[in-house]
Order: C-alpha cells, then sequence, then structure tokens
C-alpha cells in the first residue's frame, strides 16, 4: 500500500503529515510506503491513498487514488481516523 501525503511545495507541512502516519501507522501495526510531496508530483505519481488538506484536494481530482482530508497535520487522533477509513 502506498499513502502520498501532500502539500503546496512538498517540504514542510507534507514531511510532518508523513511522520505523523508513520507513526500512527505503527502505532496500528500497519505496514504501508509513505512518502511525501507537492501537489504537482503527486498528480503523476501512482499510490492507494493521498492525504492532503481540502484546499489541495481540489488540484488532485481525477487522480485514481482515493483522496482523504485532513485537517489538521498534527492532530495524531483525527490522522488514525483517516486511517481507520481506509484500512
Amino acid at each position: 500500500m502506498k499513502i502520498l501525503c501532500v502539500c503546496g511545495l512538498g517540504q514542510g507541512t507534507s514531511l510532518i503529515l508523513r511522520m505523523n502516519v508513520e507513526n500512527v501507522l505503527r502505532g496500528m501495526g500497519i505496514h504501508a510506503d509513505v512518502e511525501h510531496t507537492d501537489v504537482s508530483t503527486a498528480s503523476g505519481t501512482a499510490a492507494d491513498y493521498i492525504l492532503t488538506s481540502n484546499e489541495l484536494a481540489q488540484g488532485l481530482q481525477g487522480h485514481a487514488a482515493k483522496i482523504f482530508i485532513v485537517n489538521n497535520y498534527f492532530d495524531n487522533d483525527e490522522i488514525k481516523r483517516k486511517l481507520e477509513e481506509l484500512l
């Protein structure tokens, strides 16, 4: 399973989201390939799931991956709820 964590530039907030996703997945006992990237790169990258903000999700419409909106990249409880929805 491949998960993309996406922000505008693919460096700051997507990295934070990726680290939190990895921590939550580890706590759930689930292994996944988690990467962080920008919207442009994500639109051409194969993935099973994308986690991003509501604003950026609009630019990813039509992607084959299932897109999940995360409102607070620092809220591990919210991230866990989203991951439980997709897993």
